[in-house]
This record gives C-alpha cells, structure tokens and sequence, in this order.
C-alpha cells in the first residue's frame, strides 16, 4: 500500500486544477488539465471524473499507467504522483457518487466516466537537492 503523505495531502487541498498526465501504448504523451480529481479516504486512491476526455480515456484504457502533478503558488512542495487506473466506470454506485461530486460542483457537468487510480509511487519535484527524490 502506498498512502500519501500529510504533506502532499495538504498541497493537494491548496490545488484546483491537477495536470492528468497518460501515453498511447506506443508512448504519445498527453496531458490534461484535471478539475475533479478526488483522494479517497484509503489516502491511495483516486477518483478521477471524466466530463470531456477523449484522447485520455483512449490512453488509460490502452495503457493504464498515469500521472498527477501538484503544485501551485500556494503550496509548500511539488509532487508527482504515478499510479494506475484499476478501474473504468459507466454506471453503477460509485458512478453516481461522482456524478452527485461533479454536480455539486458545477451544475450540469456529465460526469461520463468515473477512473479510479492506485497510487503506486510519489517523487518531490521542488527544486532543490531532493528533486526527483522518490517519497513513496
């Protein structure tokens, strides 16, 4: 089990839009910006609500292999966390939990598909000596 840290965990809070980072089978990059990316209570796992995902929703059922990065002017660090899709969701409970999420947030949003991440592995890449440094 990899859970993240208080540190990251509370940069996390300080972060709205979270850069969703995934390859073709081949390994084209794409990267896309993330508003509704939820850690779960478990601390190593995600749910990941896809409004409007196309190439990415192509690239994590292919190759399932993901990142998230964290940083903003207001956080104390900047982190990378890789992880896995274990799953992709269309409909049942957890489905409609994220679409009652993406709801609340913004009226109106489709939520079409729920991805739930493992986090397998973290790094600090603020800049300095620790820089790539893993942590988890």
């Amino acid at each position: 089990m990899v859970r993240l840290t208080d540190d990251i965990k509370g940069d996390l809070g300080k972060v709205r839009i979270l850069p969703l980072a995934t390859a073709t089978p081949s390994g084209e990059p794409n990267v896309v910006p993330m508003g509704m990316v939820i850690l779960q209570d478990d601390d190593e796992t995600f749910w990941i609500i896809d409004n409007f995902m196309q190439k990415t929703l192509r690239n994590v059922t292919d190759n399932p292999k993901v990142a998230l990065y964290v940083w903003s002017t207001e956080t104390t660090g900047a982190w990378q966390i890789k992880g896995t899709i274990t799953s992709i969701e269309t409909d049942g409970p957890d489905h409609e939990k994220a679409k009652a999420i993406a709801n609340a947030r913004r009226e109106g949003m489709p939520a079409k598909t729920l991805l739930k991440m493992k986090v397998t592995e973290a790094y600090s890449v603020s800049p300095g000596p620790n820089a790539g440094k893993k942590v988890l």
